[in-house]
Order: C-alpha cells, then structure tokens, then sequence
C-alpha cells in the first residue's frame, strides 16, 4: 500500500510503517511530502479515532530518526493540535496537547519562527480558552528549548501575548503570564532582570506604572542593549509616556534617551521606533514643564539618531525573503515549487534566526542547515551551496565602515571597548583606531571622559589596547603629589617609576630639563623645589619628563595650561617636530588643535568618532563644534550673583583693595620675586593680569588678598568687602572634601552662620610670634569711672575679640573685646589703632571678613534647592551639583565647584587665576557672559588672550617681578556711577521661610532737620518719654545719654 493510501486511511496500527517507508525512501520519494495536507486533515479530525491516529503519527514523526527531514511538514499539523484542544474528546484533547508539545520541543531551536503564525492563529479572543490556552503553553516551553531563539523572537511575541494577559478567563490569564514570566527569563540583560516582576505588574496593574518607572529610572544601564531587553521594557515605556503625570512621562523619556545610548546595533532598535518616536514627539510638543519638555526632545533627538543609521543599513531581521532568492540561486533551485520550495523556505528561516543571532560560522550553518535540505539535494551541491550562501548573509550583515585610512602608516592600536567611571557609562562599544606619527585631537564637552580615556590607557584599562610594555605610553600631566612638592626639580624626575626603570642617570635628566629652560641662571632653577613652580614651568617639567622616556604614544592633558605665548609655540613645534610618536591631545586651545592635529577623535553618543584633519576640518562637517572656536558661539550662560553696596562706599571707582610699595621674597630664595607693586582694585575694575610663566603673577595676587605677606609695603582691604579668590591650582580648595557632593560641600564651608570655613586659613590669618607676645603684653588702656565721671589709665590684657564692631564719633572702628581673667563678654570697645598696637590688627580683619560674609547672607538662607540653583548659575547641572560626589567629577566639572563656592556669598570683588584651565570653550562663553554683567570688580590672570581682550579695558604685564600698567587703567574714575542708586534690600528671608526686615541704611540729615531732631529728643528726654531706635541712636551719637 502507497504512503498516500496509508495517510489517506491512518491507524495507530500504521504509525510504525509510515515511519520506517518515509526513513527508507526520504520524505519527497515516500510521497510524504505531497500529501502533508492529507496528514494534517486527519489531525484535525472531528472522528475521535482518526484524530488520535494522526496525532499520534505526527508525534512519532518529531521524536525519531526522520525529525531533522520531516519537521518542515510536520510543523503545519501545529493548527491542527490547537484546534483539537477544544474537542469534546478528552483523549483526543491529550493527544492534541502531547503532540504540539513534541513538535515544539523538537523543530530545530532555529526553526522556531516558523511556529509561530499557527500559534498567533491561535490567540486571537474569538478562539475558544482552551485553544489559546495550549499556544500560550507552547510559547513558554521555547524559553527551555531555544532561549536565544525565544529572545530574537520576543519583538513579535510579546505584543501578542500581552495582550492575553487581560483576558476574562483565569486559565488563558495564568498561561499568558507563564508565557511572559519564561520570556523575561531569556532577555538577557542583567541591568533590568531584577525589574522583571515589574515588569509583569505594570502590564496587569497599570496604577502602578508610575511608582515602577520611578524605579526604572534608577536603573544604571552598562549592558548592550539588544532586541529582547528592548521587547520587554517598551510597552513598560509606552504605557508610562502615555501617564497624565509629567513626571512619569519625563522617567520615560530619560530612561528610553540612556537605552538608546546603548543599543549597539541600530537594526535591534528599529521595530520600536514606530512605536516609541510618535508618543514622544507627542509630549515634546504638549508637556507644559519646560526642563520635562527638553528632556523629552534630547529621547527624540537620540531615537531619530538611531533612526536615522538603521535606514542606513539593509534590514535583514527576521526577513526570509532577502535570502530566499540567493538560496534558490546557490541552490539552482530556479521553479521549485511543492516539497523543494517548502524545504528551501524553511532553510530561509532557519538561516535568517542565525544571522539576527550572529552564528555565522561555517561549521554552524553546515550543522543546521544540512539535515534539512539533503533529501532534495546531494551533500557535495548541499555543502557549497550552503557555504555559498552563508558568505552572501556574512556581506549582508556587514557595516560599512567609514575608515578611509589608505596610507602605510603602522597600526599601533585598532580596538573596541567600553569605558565607564563609577556607574557613569562614557564610552560603549566603541572603536579606536591609531596610527603612528599622528596627533589626535581629542574632542568633547565637559564631563564626557576625554581625561579618563586617557588616564584609563596609559593605566592598562582599555581592553584591547596594547600593553604599555610593548607600546610606550606616556600620560603628561602637570599635578604634583603634595608628598612630592619638596623634592628638586631634577630629583622629582629621577623619583618617577617609569624613568628609575629606564635607568636613566641625572646628568641626561639635567640635560633634557636645560633643553626646556631649566638652568641654574634660568627663572626656574633645577635645584629648586618643584613647589616654587608656577603653573607654566609645572608643564614643561612634565613635558620634559615625558621626552627622557622616548614615548611611542604621548597622552597630553591640557598641555598648553598655564603656559604663555613664548611656551605654547614652544609645545607646538615640539609635538610637530616629534618623528614616529603617536599624540593624543586633550586641549581647549583651538590654535593648539589646529596647528599640530592630523586627526581628531570625538566624543558623541557614547561612541569615538575619527575624523581626518584638524580642528578646522572637523567644523566644515561638525558645525555644531564653532564653539570651540569663538567664546560668543557658546550657548552656555553662567550668572553670578551681584554684589550690592558696600557700607561707606558711594562710587564704583572708589579703592577696596590696595598693594603700596610691596616686595616680596619667598622663603628660600636670594632674590625677590616682586619688586615695589602698587596696585587698587575697585567695584569697577576690569583687570587683565598678564606676563611669561614665573613672572610673579600669581605671587601678586597672593599678597593682594594675604594668602602672604609683604616683607616691606602695606596691603589693605575694605572692612566690608567680600572678595572671592579661584587660585591657579584651583582643586586644592575642595581635595579635601571629595567625598562630599558639591552641593553639600558649599554647605558645609558657610554653614556656620555664613562664615567661610576656608577664608581663616590664610597665611594673613595667622598671627605672628611678634603679635603673639604683644597681645600678652598689659597695655595701658583709658578707662571712665561712671560713679566719678574720672579718667583712669589702667594696663589690661586682651584675650580675644568677640565679633562686635562700630564706628564711634570720628567714624572709626572700635572693635569688642574680652579681657583676659574675665569669665564673660565686656560689653567693652577699643578703638582700631589701639588694637592694631596690641597685636590684634589680623583679628580685626578676621572680624571684618566674618562681618562682610554676613551681609552676604541677606539675599538667600543656605538651603540645598539655593545651593542647587546657584551652581547651575555657574554651569553645573543639578544631577552633577546633587546626586554626584566630588571625586566622581570632571576638572572642568571641579572647576565650576570651586568658582561657585568663591560666589556664594555674593563677593564685591572676584579674583580668577587662570579660569581657563580645564574649561572646554562652550563653559568659556558662559563665563565670559557671566562676568560681562558682573556688577562687580574682576581680576583675571590668563595666557587666553580672546577671553581677556573680550574682557578688559585694563592690564597689568608683570615682568620679571616689576609691573607696568596699560591700557585704560583709568576708566574706573569715570564711572559715575552711584551705588546709593542701586535697590537697596528691604527685607531677606531666613532657612524657615520667614521675612525678616532689613535695617535701612540712614538718610543724611540736612543742618535745619538735626536740629529739629536735637530739639525733639531734648524734650523727650526732659520729660521721661520713651525714644524710638533711631531717637536713640542719635542721642547716643550727640551725648545726650
């Protein structure tokens, strides 16, 4: 009897022969495969026994020797088992559920997508429970069968399951959250498979969307990101970009901009755009909060992005019809139509599941795909044509890569790896390719990385990067270890591990530091402690030090820092000059980028972009990167505080800080490094401080706001002015507080009732041993007996100075003080020249300045919301300013800390030496923006002459130790400008949210109204009557009390 006789009158008495006739002759030859139809007619059977025979056929058919040939038949008996689960039989219900299970647990795991449309056909809410109920069961058993395979599919499965998860009935309910729970097993990804309960919750409890993005939000994203995870979290992120709350609609857009960041393969992303990009250009346009509205727009702004590449590349996901042609053509196949055609289309299936899961190699596709097609084809024309095929999909999955390179220059380095700094991920999958002899300028904003990318390889930490043994790398960087600040000049090269290694002897060391300028008759001396460098000579230290190691790649940090116009030409005929080394430069100096760079290499989306050429090249292409180039092109704005008035102070051109005939020499040294400086700075001052490296600027600054001392010459400062001071080396005012968030470092340093933590650690602060020992010396002191109304002459000794302070009749300070022996406050006054004679002249200023931060404290209480605002008025964002602790910051970052920290208590005079350091040009802009409106006076000590020239009428070209004055050093004297015309403060608001009223500064009386007033408190007084304040005061003032 014919196969097709046998099918046509089934038996499970014929099940065996079936078997062992299609084993024998092949599946096309039996004539099984032209009858299949006939095969799953009888599985679909209302007749109990012919169902069960034909079931059980199909069950013998999966689990035997003829599984790998017959399973593109087999599998259209799949509709069939479904239907079976709703017949009234219970035997053949079983048999109809036995067999489904076989045949999903036995086609191949690549095979499984062609199970899928019979188990879709059999969801939908039409079909009865007990049929859905069976495909869903079938969908959780792939998680155990073919995971990989599952999570490839899960784009198309689980919008088909979800929906599933809301039917009435209990039993297709529980089988579709099964179905889901077994999904989210395969996704993969470690980042988000502790939200897989979530997950689940979010789909049947849409209440608690909300409280579960919260928690996504939280989630740090390090892992690619690949089709499945994305299946999984996008109806999550749908349903919360579909919440009224606009919170909940920002976490989504946040949390959909990070995992695009990390989607590796833009073709995982693109069966989610559709879905993803309408709802959020729907709430870029409809959302009222404005920092929600532009987080949204940067999601849409990244998703367009991966749009975008995805269009770029041929889709070839899940897409049997791309390689449905080329097999027919490997296969010669041209008019195959019946069991062949079937046969080819499944092999289409099963190759396209190894090309979206990358098993591309030979052996893989000979396995899978061999057992398949080699009843219709020799193994000699099967084995070719396969490989023949696999090479075609190999081309098809291919990137085009956008590395022109083709030159013969050595490859030193052609890596891929990601880069993160604690749980910031800053570079993802990324490649990097460097030749020899190149200079890479290394470009991006603040904060992106480009110092940890640097640090990272000349430490061993970049994965694939080769070893620093076989190619030398050099990190050049100008910080010094305060361990090592006492060290020589020569002696602090000779300690570096890399040079004591190398064997190198001190003469060659003396040899290569005299070849950069350190001569024994030079500015900087090689016997002298590296802590006497100024910023410009710490460079070129490290620059010398970097040549004695003959380098293979040079790894420079801002290496024009601190440097003047002589050393920055000087660095760029250097690294120009330098034949066979390999630089990588990170600099904010665009002359510096343009000059030597052959390359630049860009930080953007997580990924290192290469470009040929110099800074120029890569803005005719990039014109978004002009910021590097002109400081007006920055869309950065930074506001600092103004000052307001100053008591005793009517114009804007009047002195708050003056230098007269000041020398200074520092310890150590022969010869003086300032020579006779006389200087004032006023509310007016707009100041460019300029001169070679070692010419004593910074020593300038240093005695004008006495951090030093003057060994001849006075300094003085206004008692009510607040001055801010950035100094060069500017993190050493926050090294020690790196474990504190910038936000709680600003309040802890004011906290104590506005007082500046940091300010009274001033050399200037501290008393000398001369002061200490007339501060224990009795004075004689003039003391009125009140009984008597006698003056007394009585010696005292002062312990301290309390805090009090006020002007008397000849609108002097007197300072309170605190006897010693006295267990209480005084209550008493001393005149200021009388305590400056007693040795307390630094006390009073410390008085002063703790008085003058207190004004400061009017305008805003030190809350975390203040503090958060203010260090975004000076460029850090509150996510950095907030949540980030300082070590975990950028320099630039740091740098902003530092110049938030010197603004917060509104300073009259800001002082910044060399701000441009470590701040890319976009921060430069916002900066100069900032102290263009500054209502206060400005200092600035800068090598960048387009922000100073931008800035400053006035300049001061110190040389040598001498200064020279040029430009409009006069135009503060013609500022007219009044501060009593300036709103004066009527009230403040304190740390509770009270309003507090603000003393007003009183209105001058004319001759005719004081003596009104005299007449008015005379009479009071005469007759009993209670004075007010301000009657008070004047009675006080004219001894009528």
């Amino acid at each position: 009897m014919s196969l097709e006789s046998k099918l046509a009158a089934l038996t499970l008495d014929d099940t065996s022969s079936v078997v062992d006739t299609i084993k024998a002759d092949g599946v096309d030859k039996s004539g099984f495969a032209a009858n299949i139809g006939t095969l799953v007619a009888r599985c679909g059977s209302k007749t109990e026994d012919e169902a069960i025979a034909a079931l059980k056929l199909v069950e013998t058919l999966v689990t035997s020797d003829v599984a790998a040939s017959t399973q593109v038949f087999t599998k259209d008996c799949l509709a069939a088992c479904f239907e079976q689960a709703n017949h009234k039989s219970k035997a053949v219900k079983d048999a109809a559920q036995v067999t489904a299970f076989a045949i999903c647990d036995n086609v191949t795991p690549f095979g499984m997508k062609a199970l899928l449309p019979a188990i879709f056909g059999a969801l939908p809410v039409e079909k009865k429970w007990p049929i859905r109920e069976l495909a869903l069961q079938c969908v959780a058993r792939f998680s155990e069968k073919a995971p990989k395979q599952l999570g490839d599919a899960l784009p198309l499965i689980v919008p088909e399951v979800t929906a599933c998860m809301w039917d009435t009935k209990k039993q297709v309910k529980t089988a579709a959250s099964t179905a889901m729970k077994n999904a989210l097993g395969v996704v993969g990804n470690k980042d988000i498979e502790h939200m897989n309960k979530k997950i689940m919750t979010a789909i049947t409890k849409p209440k608690e969307v909300p409280e579960i993005m919260h928690e996504m939000a939280g989630v740090t994203f390090v892992q690619s990101v690949e089709s499945p995870a994305l299946a999984m979290v996008v109806p999550l992120l749908l349903r919360g970009l579909r919440e009224k709350a606009i919170a909940t609609k920002r976490q989504s857009a946040v949390i959909i901009n990070n995992m695009s960041k990390l989607v590796d393969n833009p073709l995982d992303a693109a069966p989610f755009l559709p879905l993803l990009l309408p709802a959020l250009e729907t709430n870029a346009s409809s959302i009222s909060d404005p920092e929600a509205r532009e987080v949204t727009e940067r999601a849409v702004a990244q998703l367009n992005r991966l749009k975008g590449l995805a269009d770029k590349q041929a889709s070839v996901r899940g897409d049997v019809s791309k390689l449905e042609d080329i097999f027919v053509k490997m296969f010669k196949a041209e008019g195959a139509d019946g069991g062949k055609l079937e046969t080819i289309k499944f092999a289409c299936t099963v190759a396209t599941t190894m090309m979206d899961l990358h098993f591309m190699e030979d052996v893989q596709w000979k396995k899978n795909i061999m057992p398949i097609v080699e009843t219709y084809f020799d193994k000699a024309t099967a084995e070719k044509a396969i490989e023949e095929t696999r090479v075609e999909a190999e081309k098809m999955l291919e990137i085009p890569d956008d590395d022109d390179e083709e030159d013969d220059a050595e490859e030193l380095c052609n890596c891929q790896f990601t880069l993160a700094y604690g749980t910031k991920i800053l570079l993802h999958n990324t490649k990097m390719k460097l030749l020899r002899g190149r200079n890479y300028g290394l470009l991006g904003p603040n904060d992106c990385g480009k110092t940890t990318l640097m640090r990272s390889i000349a430490n061993n930490q970049v994965e694939g990067f080769p070893d620093v043994t076989q190619v030398r790398t050099v990190f050049v960087e100008a910080d010094i270890q305060g361990e090592q600040s006492h060290l020589s000049c020569v002696d602090y090269v000779a300690a570096d591990e890399k040079i004591k290694a190398m064997g190198i002897e001190v003469a060659a060391i003396r040899e290569v530091l005299a070849t950069v300028g350190f001569t024994p008759d030079g500015k900087a001396k090689p016997d002298h402690a590296v802590s006497t460098l100024s910023g410009g000579w710490r460079m070129k230290l490290a620059l010398a030090r970097a040549m004695l190691q003959k380098a293979d790649i040079l790894l420079l940090d801002e290496p024009t820092n601190h440097l003047d116009v002589i050393n920055v030409a000087w660095v760029k005929t250097y690294l120009n000059s330098l034949d066979g080394v390999t630089s990588i430069i990170v600099s904010h100096d665009s002359g510096l980028l343009n000059d030597c760079c052959t390359n630049i290499l860009a930080f953007d989306n997580l990924k290192l972009n290469s470009y040929k050429g110099n800074l120029d090249e890569y803005v005719k292409t990039n014109p978004a990167a002009r910021a590097y180039f002109t400081l007006k092109g920055s869309k950065l704005k930074f506001s600092f505080p103004n000052p307001g008035p100053i008591e005793g102070v009517r114009s804007k051109g009047k002195a708050l800080m003056k230098m007269a005939n000041c020398t200074f020499t520092y310890p150590g040294n022969e010869s003086p490094t300032l020579f006779n400086i006389t200087v004032q700075v006023s509310l007016s001052s707009r100041v460019a401080c300029i001169g070679e490296n070692g010419a004593g600027k910074s020593t300038m600054i240093k005695l004008l706001v006495g951090e030093v001392e003057p060994q001849i010459g006075d300094v003085w400062k206004h008692p009510n002015a607040r001055i801010a001071y950035v100094a060069q080396h500017a993190f050493h005012h926050i090294e020690s507080h790196l474990s504190k968030t910038p936000n709680e470092y600003i309040r802890w340093r004011f906290a104590n009732g506005g007082e500046d933590k940091e300010s009274l650690v001033k050399v200037s602060m501290q008393f000398s041993d001369q002061e200490l020992k007339l501060q224990k010396t009795p004075f004689e002191i003039q003391v009125v007996d009140e009984a008597s109304g006698k003056i007394q002459k009585i010696k005292k000794v002062v312990s301290e100075l309390v805090g009090g302070r006020k002007q008397n009749k000849s609108k002097d300070y007197e300072y309170e003080v605190k006897y010693a022996g006295s267990s209480v406050d005084s209550g008493e006054y001393l005149p200021a020249k009388t305590l400056k004679k007693m040795g307390w002249e630094k006390a009073m200023k410390a008085v002063d300045l703790k008085l003058a931060q207190l004004a400061g404290v009017y305008v805003r209480p030190l809350s975390t919301k203040n503090v958060e605002e203010h260090l975004e008025g000076c460029g850090l964002a509150r996510e950095f300013g907030t949540h980030y602790r300082m070590s975990a910051l950028s320099g630039g970052q740091k740098v902003k800390v530092v110049i938030a920290a010197a603004m917060w208590m509104q300073p009259h005079i800001v002082i910044l030496d060399e701000p441009t350091n470590y701040l890319d040009r976009e921060s430069l802009g916002g900066l100069a923006a900032a102290i263009e409106s500054f209502e206060g006076g400005i200092i600035i000590i800068s090598h960048n002459n387009e922000f100073v020239s931008q800035l400053c009428p006035e300049t001061w070209v110190m040389d040598a130790g001498h200064l020279e004055t040029k430009g409009d050093a006069d135009w503060m004297l013609k500022q007219d400008t009044k501060i009593n015309d300036q709103q004066q403060l009527t009230e403040m608001t304190d740390a509770a949210g009270n309003k507090v009223e603000i003393k007003q500064e009183k209105k001058k009386l004319s001759k005719k109204e004081e003596k009104q007033l005299l007449k008015k408190v005379k009479a009071k007084i005469k007759n009993g009557e209670a004075l007010d304040t301000d009657e008070e005061e004047f009675a006080f003032e004219k001894d009528l009390l």
